[in-house]
């Protein structure tokens, strides 16, 4: 397994954890990648954050928005509804951001299905998310759970995948480059 931990400020906050506790947590665990989420404070914030993760870790570190602050970090996450906050059509948004981001950076999108992957399959990206694939209580949206059926869905990728929503260290799957863990690793 290849670890992509999901550090979301919200989580630390709410079960009272540091940023450097989530940190400590991540490397000890070998993960490949830290994603940092905000939705709630503002850009300085999020900037301030981003620059005491990379003094405490050398992986990757993406920024999940906040594409403004790329310069902090090693790329950006987007979900399908802030792709269609920079542009109604989604495949504009992503070639937008690409060309904030560079070449050189890494951009991931999140996908929910079948249909969102191929799409994905047309763009300039990185890597995709892809879920949930159990139920999460970390994020309220959740409309589709994908269970057994997103391993066969990662398989239409043409991108590394990252298996999302409530994802086990124990689950296995052929097609998934990385199993996205956020309240599992601080549980």
């Amino acid at each position: 397994m290849r670890l992509y931990a999901l550090c979301d400020q919200d989580l630390l906050d709410k079960k009272g954890l540091l940023l450097e506790d989530f940190v400590d947590i991540a490397k000890q665990k070998n993960a490949e990648i830290i994603q940092y989420r905000n939705k709630n404070s503002d850009v300085v914030f999020i900037k301030q954050q981003l620059i005491k993760i990379r003094k405490m870790y050398d992986g990757f570190l993406i920024v999940n928005d906040a594409y403004e602050l790329i310069e902090f970090c090693d790329g950006v996450h987007v979900g399908q509804e802030d792709l269609r906050a920079i542009d109604k059509d989604i495949f504009t948004a992503v070639k937008i951001l690409r060309s904030v981001i560079k070449k050189d950076k890494i951009l991931g999108i999140s996908t929910h299905n079948k249909e969102e992957v191929l799409q994905a399959n047309e763009m300039d990206l990185n890597y995709i998310g892809l879920g949930a694939y159990r139920n999460t209580n970390t994020k309220s949206d959740v409309s589709t759970v994908l269970g057994e059926k997103l391993d066969e869905i990662a398989s239409l990728s043409k991108h590394l995948v990252a298996a999302i929503g409530d994802v086990q260290e124990s689950d296995k799957f052929h097609h998934v480059t990385y199993h996205v863990m956020g309240s599992g690793l601080i549980r």
